[in-house]
C-alpha cells in the first residue's frame, strides 16, 4: 500500500526539482491516508453492526438508505488524488477523477429518475385516502338520490338521445355548494377529459343519457350534461367581449323580435347576439350582421357554424341558417342595405350615433333600435348626438341589467347529515322530538324539519353594460 502512495505521489509531481517540497508532500500525504483508513474501518465496523436491524419503514428511513446506497467508499488513492492540487496532477490521474465524476453523476441522475416516476404512478392510482373520504362525503351531499360506490339508473322517456360523438357537452363538479370545475368540451373518440380530481375516457361518455354521473379515475362524481346556448355562448372562444345571456335576453324583449323577423345587427363580435337573433327569429326570418374588423368576422362566423353542427347532433334537425354576416363598416354600408326593411336593430358599436343616419331610413315606422353600450359616457354621447342631428327617434329608457344569485340549500352538518329545527325545551317534556328521532335513525328528516340558508351568493357577476331603447317615429 506504501509504495502505491509512493508511485501516485511521484507521478502526480510533474516537475523533476523541488526535493522539498516533494517530501514535504510526500510526508503529508502518508498522515492523510493514516487519517483515512482509520475513518473508514470504523465505518465498516458500523456497518457490520447495524447490518442486523430491520429495514425503516419511515419514508425517512427509506431516504437515507437510498443516499447511503448511492455513496460507496472511496479508495485511499482516490482520496489522495482528489485533495491533491489540479496543476500537480498528470494527464493520466485527471482522465480517471473525469471518468469517475461522470459515472456517479449518471447514476445520480437515474437514481432521481427512477424515484420521480415511482412518485408520480403511486400519486396518479393511489390517491390520499382521506382525498378519497372529502370526494366521496361531498359527493354523497351533493347527489342525495346516488350513493358513493353504486351504479346510478335512470329511468329516460321515450324517444331520448344519447351521448353521440361531435355534440358539445358541459362537465360540473360541485362541492359544498360551489362549482368547483366547469368545463365545455366537444365528444370525441380517443380523446379524455382531464382535470385534478381525475380523467374520464370519452368513449366512456359516449351512450349514456345527457343529465349523469361518472367517476372519474380517482373515484370522484362529475356531472355531464349537454350545453346549451347560454353555457356555449359563456364558454366558447371569444375574440372581443360577448353581449351576456342577461342583457341579450334584454335587448330581445326590447326589439320585440318574434319568428319571421328581419333584423340588423351591428356589431357580430364573437357571435353570440347573432345566435340569440337567429333563434328568435326562426327558419322563417333573417338576421343581417355587420362586423368592421375581419377577425372578429372569422370568429364569430366559427362559433355560429360550431353551434349549429353540434345541435343537430342531438336535435335530429338542422339548425335554421338564416344568419348573413359581412365584413363592413355600417357608416358606410347603404349600397349593402338596399332593399332591406328591417323589424328591429341591434347595434353593438363605439359610436352608434354616427351609424344612426345610415341605419334609420330601413327602419320600420314604430320599431325599437336597441343599443348595448359598454360605459355611461358612450350613453351621453349617443343623447347628444341625437339631440345634435334632430333624427326621428325617441329615447323610452336608459338600463342596466343587474344580476344577484342567491345561495339557498339546507344547513348540514361537518359531517354531511342535515340540522333540524331545535325547539325550546320545557320543563313537562324533556323527550327528543320526532326530527330528533329521525335524524339519529339515518332516515331523512320530515318535512319542515330542516333549517335553510339563505344569502347572496360570494360570486356576482359585475356590471356588463348599458341599454338603451330607441324608438322610430313620423312626423
Amino acid at each position: 500500500m506504501l509504495k502505491c502512495k509512493l508511485r501516485l505521489v511521484s507521478d502526480c509531481i510533474w516537475t523533476p526539482s523541488h526535493n522539498t517540497q516533494r517530501v514535504s508532500l510526500l510526508r503529508k500525504s502518508c498522515r492523510i491516508a493514516q487519517r483515512f483508513s482509520t475513518a473508514s474501518g470504523r465505518c465498516s465496523s458500523n456497518e457490520g453492526q447495524n447490518s442486523g436491524a430491520p429495514p425503516p419503514g419511515s419514508e425517512l428511513a427509506s431516504r437515507q438508505s437510498l443516499l447511503s446506497r448511492r455513496r460507496r467508499q472511496l479508495s485511499p488513492l482516490e482520496r489522495i488524488s482528489s485533495l491533491l492540487p489540479q496543476e500537480v496532477l498528470s494527464t493520466e490521474v485527471e482522465q480517471l477523477r473525469e471518468q469517475i465524476q461522470q459515472q456517479q453523476h449518471d447514476g445520480d441522475t437515474n437514481i432521481h429518475r427512477k424515484r420521480f416516476m415511482q412518485e408520480q404512478s403511486e400519486a396518479e392510482t393511489v390517491p390520499k385516502q382521506e382525498d378519497l373520504e372529502t370526494y366521496e362525503a361531498a359527493d354523497a351531499a351533493e347527489v342525495p338520490n346516488m350513493p358513493p360506490h353504486t351504479e346510478e339508473t335512470t329511468d329516460s322517456p321515450p324517444g331520448a338521445c344519447w351521448l353521440t360523438f361531435g355534440e358539445l357537452l358541459i362537465a360540473e363538479y360541485r362541492k359544498n355548494r360551489r362549482v368547483e370545475f366547469r368545463k365545455m368540451f366537444q365528444l370525441q373518440a380517443g380523446s379524455r377529459l382531464q382535470s385534478s380530481w381525475g380523467v374520464i375516457l370519452h368513449e366512456d361518455i359516449a351512450g349514456h343519457p345527457a343529465g349523469c354521473f361518472l367517476k372519474t379515475s380517482r373515484g370522484v362524481s362529475i356531472f355531464i350534461r349537454r350545453a346549451s346556448l347560454e353555457d356555449y355562448v359563456l364558454y366558447m372562444k371569444r375574440g372581443p367581449a360577448i353581449a351576456y345571456p342577461k342583457d341579450a335576453a334584454n335587448m330581445l324583449m326590447m326589439m320585440d323580435v318574434t319568428e319571421g323577423d328581419c333584423v340588423l345587427e351591428s356589431g357580430s363580435g364573437s357571435g353570440a347576439m347573432s345566435l340569440f337573433l337567429s333563434r328568435a327569429v326562426g327558419s322563417k326570418g333573417s338576421v343581417v350582421s355587420l362586423e368592421v374588423r375581419k377577425d372578429h368576422h372569422k370568429r364569430a362566423v366559427l362559433n355560429y357554424e360550431r353551434w349549429r353542427k353540434s345541435w343537430s347532433l342531438h336535435r335530429g334537425e338542422q339548425w335554421p341558417d338564416n344568419v348573413e354576416f359581412y365584413n363592413a363598416d355600417l357608416c358606410t354600408a347603404s349600397p349593402l342595405l338596399s332593399g332591406h326593411a328591417f323589424n328591429a336593430i341591434a347595434l353593438d358599436m363605439i359610436r352608434p350615433h354616427l351609424a344612426l343616419p345610415t341605419v334609420l331610413p330601413h327602419l320600420y315606422p314604430g320599431a325599437v333600435c336597441a343599443v348595448y353600450l359598454a360605459n355611461i359616457t358612450q350613453v351621453i354621447d349617443l343623447l347628444e348626438g341625437l339631440r345634435c342631428c334632430g333624427l326621428p327617434v325617441l329615447c323610452e329608457r336608459v338600463t342596466e341589467m343587474p344580476v344577484r344569485d342567491w345561495l339557498v340549500a339546507p344547513a348540514l352538518q361537518k359531517d354531511g347529515q342535515f340540522h333540524t329545527r331545535q325547539a325550546p325545551p320545557t320543563e313537562e317534556d324533556e323527550t327528543h322530538t320526532e326530527a330528533e328521532d329521525s335524524a339519529n335513525d339515518g332516515s331523512s328528516p320530515a318535512f319542515g324539519s330542516v333549517p335553510y340558508i339563505a344569502r347572496p351568493h360570494p360570486e356576482q357577476m359585475s356590471h356588463t353594460a348599458f341599454l338603451v331603447k330607441l324608438r322610430k317615429y313620423t312626423h
